[in-house]
């Protein structure tokens, strides 16, 4: 059997997984607590317990390693499986899967802290909006939109615009409870009331790109 505990990333020495990991969880703990400009790479190296070498080793910059935490972050909550359609599977499914991911990763207390961050920094330094944009929200969108590609292929829904379905499904997602939350007017989300709000933005998603055909049986 293989060791997966290390990985070889072009010639030198292996790398290991467990410490990249630790790395990451440090990261991403500590560009959410600290902001970006008070998380330097020596906090990370002692947060994650290796020498600020290893964390230059797994990640050339603090700007890389901005960008794996993001995206890092997005993959706990909404894995790309996700973004799959199963074979026999209905896309009411699929989208609530989705649905539901989603809602729970932007409402999260470490993604409202970390768009409160993002919020804060945009106006100092556009270039890591950027980056957090391109690392979260758009790689997110792109595979949203890749979904919807092959919803409208199959027939199950008729989508001409996918790239525009998938940034109004999204939107339609967050809702106001996320801008509640964002402003601090809520305290934590409701588990009841995010359940009905996911199927009703699915249900409101499928009557809008339902085939013609569907609609006037309807």
């Amino acid at each position: 059997m293989p060791d997966n505990s290390l990985i070889t990333s072009g010639p030198g020495r292996p790398k290991d997984l467990a410490k990249r990991q630790a790395i990451l969880d440090a990261a991403k703990n500590l560009f959410v607590s600290k902001g970006y400009a008070g998380t330097s790479m020596d906090a990370v190296a002692a947060a994650a317990g290796v020498s600020k070498l290893t964390v230059y080793s797994h990640f050339t910059d603090k700007e890389t390693l901005f960008s794996a935490a993001v995206i890092a972050r997005c993959e706990e909550q909404l894995p790309e499986l996700f973004f799959e359609m199963p074979v026999g599977t209905p896309v009411e499914t699929v989208l609530t899967t989705i649905g539901r991911g989603f809602h729970a990763l932007i409402n999260s207390p470490d993604s409202i802290e970390l768009h409160r961050l993002m919020t804060a920094l945009g106006a100092q330094d556009p270039k890591m909006s950027l980056i957090f944009f391109e690392a979260g929200p758009e790689r997110i969108l792109q595979e949203m939109e890749r979904l919807l590609v092959q919803i409208n292929s199959n027939g199950s829904l008729v989508i001409d615009k996918p790239r525009i379905a998938a940034e109004h499904f999204l939107c339609l997602l967050k809702g106001t409870c996320n801008f509640r939350l964002l402003i601090g007017c809520d305290d934590s989300p409701d588990p009841v009331a995010d359940e009905q709000h996911v199927k009703e933005v699915v249900n409101l998603f499928m009557r809008a790109y339902r085939p013609n055909q569907e609609k006037q049986n309807l």
